[in-house]
């Protein structure tokens, strides 16, 4: 009897605390999916109204622009709603866990006015190139190397290592090749998104899953603030898609991209600092995409000797919009272009599948990662040579309609 009495204390308390341990994992849910619903909302309502209220007080676009692959004068100020989501539901997340969580445990502690703070210098530029469209590629690439160094200062963001057991020992003697990692991923990665950011959904689609992707391994290694930042981007994200595609009647703009490339970049970067699990491969393979594109595309810039700063209608979906997509024989001009962009997006999505289902899959394995950023690379120039030289397969081409 005294022997079974402490193994049934036993299994008692450990009953009580795996019922705690659900209860908590529930409760934590909920506060996720509370936090998801109001960024959406949030952003939903707003882009609707930016959209409404700078409609007509805009600067109309060049119509002779090489990255203009839409009719009318649509207005590209959604980073507003983007902005407006994010930032609502992460400053409410304190109420949020108040409520869901009773008061006493804490989900996530994010320093708000950091991110802001880090986020200002680039948002504010891309927020100005949207309303006049008079600032320059060098002015626009300070300002996100400002916000770069911040997120370095105010945040702490450094690589601290490599994936190559040889090679980390050398890195971490040397903490500033870290640091200058680092700076340039932040710094580059909203040029990237912006890049790509040229046909409705293509930009946001690759964001939102990226997002996600951030999310789940957040969770995983249990960073519930990490977690909570990305989710929240995701669902301000998906508020702007409603309103985005297919219809397009607002675009992301230079603000929306460089919130994108800024809070994504830092995330990533954030997340391999604080977990070792974490290989640095899986952020690379997770963005390879937008960061592949602007590679590629200041090395044939810089082959045919244009500055890399210069527009062009030359990049891996404007190829795909002109040789895969065929034109809708459709009596309204606008309408027909509409169509021809709402098709390009689709196309691309598929090069999320070959970086962001493999990087979710196989996060912590590094030599897996390597791989799989060597097979996109091979794809993608594949795929780019084909659509330059007229051979595209037959099972991709479309008929006219």
């Amino acid at each position: 009897m005294w022997v079974r009495f402490p193994f049934r204390c036993g299994v008692i308390f450990t009953s009580l605390a795996a019922r705690r341990a659900f209860r908590f994992k529930n409760r934590c849910c909920s506060c996720m999916i509370s936090l998801a619903l109001l960024a959406f909302m949030v952003s939903l309502a707003a882009t609707l109204w930016v959209r409404r209220l700078f409609r007509r007080h805009m600067r109309v676009y060049p119509v002779d622009a090489p990255q203009r692959f839409h009719f009318g004068d649509t207005p590209r100020l959604g980073g507003l709603g983007l902005l407006a989501g994010w930032l609502v539901a992460l400053a409410a997340l304190p109420l949020l866990q108040s409520v869901q969580m009773a008061g006493n445990i804490k989900l996530a502690h994010i320093d708000l006015p950091l991110w802001l703070l880090m986020l200002l210098p680039a948002f504010v530029g891309g927020l100005l190139e949207d309303v006049t469209q008079r600032l320059k590629v060098r002015w626009r690439l300070l300002l996100t190397l400002s916000s770069g160094l911040l997120a370095w200062w105010l945040l702490g963001a450094s690589v601290p290592t490599l994936g190559f057991d040889w090679l980390d020992a050398h890195w971490r003697a040397v903490p500033w090749l870290g640091v200058a990692l680092a700076v340039l991923a932040v710094t580059g990665l909203p040029h990237a998104f912006n890049i790509i950011d040229g046909y409705n959904g293509l930009a946001g689609m690759v964001a939102l899953v990226v997002c996600l992707a951030l999310a789940h391994v957040s969770l995983q290694v249990g960073d519930r603030e990490l977690a909570a930042i990305a989710l929240a981007l995701a669902a301000a994200t998906a508020g702007f898609l409603v309103w985005n595609y297919p219809r397009g009647l607002i675009f992301a703009g230079d603000a929306g991209a460089y919130l994108w490339g800024l809070v994504i970049a830092t995330l990533s970067v954030l997340l391999v600092q604080r977990h070792a699990a974490v290989s640095p491969w899986f952020a690379l393979l997770l963005l390879i995409y937008p960061v592949w594109e602007t590679v590629f595309s200041i090395y044939r810039k810089l082959w045919r000797g244009v500055s890399p700063g210069m527009a062009d209608a030359l990049h891996l979906h404007q190829l795909v919009y002109r040789r895969l997509v065929q034109s809708v024989l459709h009596e309204d001009e606008a309408k027909n272009m509409l169509a021809r962009n709402n098709r390009t997006a689709p196309y691309l999505w598929s090069f999320i599948v070959l970086t962001v289902v493999p990087a979710v899959l196989f996060w912590r394995y590094t030599g897996v990662l390597m791989a799989f950023v060597l097979l996109f690379i091979i794809s993608y120039v594949t795929a780019y040579l084909m659509l330059v030289r007229f051979k595209v397969p037959r099972v991709l081409q479309r008929r006219r309609q």
